[in-house]
């Protein structure tokens, strides 16, 4: 599991610094005022704030699953436990 989870943040480390090197805008002697640039590079980092919020979205409902699972599983753990102790008492 904690394996799975390593390879999962690596892997999208890795995408999204993919990303950011691909995208990577041309660099510049001078100031650019925003009104002379192309529409095209008004908002370079668009993508990229996109795809960190959707890639932690993502890890928080992976992470919120696995508490899910470990919740559920104490639980039967617990309900086993009770059941035995009754059988035990009578």
């Amino acid at each position: 599991m904690l394996l799975r989870t390593v390879a999962l943040t690596l892997t999208s480390f890795v995408l999204t610094t993919g990303i950011a090197l691909a995208q990577a805008p041309a660099g510049q002697d001078e100031f650019v005022p925003l009104s002379s640039l192309p529409p095209g590079q008004e908002l370079p980092a668009a993508p990229l704030v996109l795809a960190s919020y959707a890639s932690f979205l993502l890890l928080m409902m992976f992470y919120l699953w696995t508490i899910w699972r470990r919740i559920n599983k104490v639980e039967q753990d617990l309900d086993a436990l009770k059941r035995r102790q009754g059988a035990a008492s009578r």
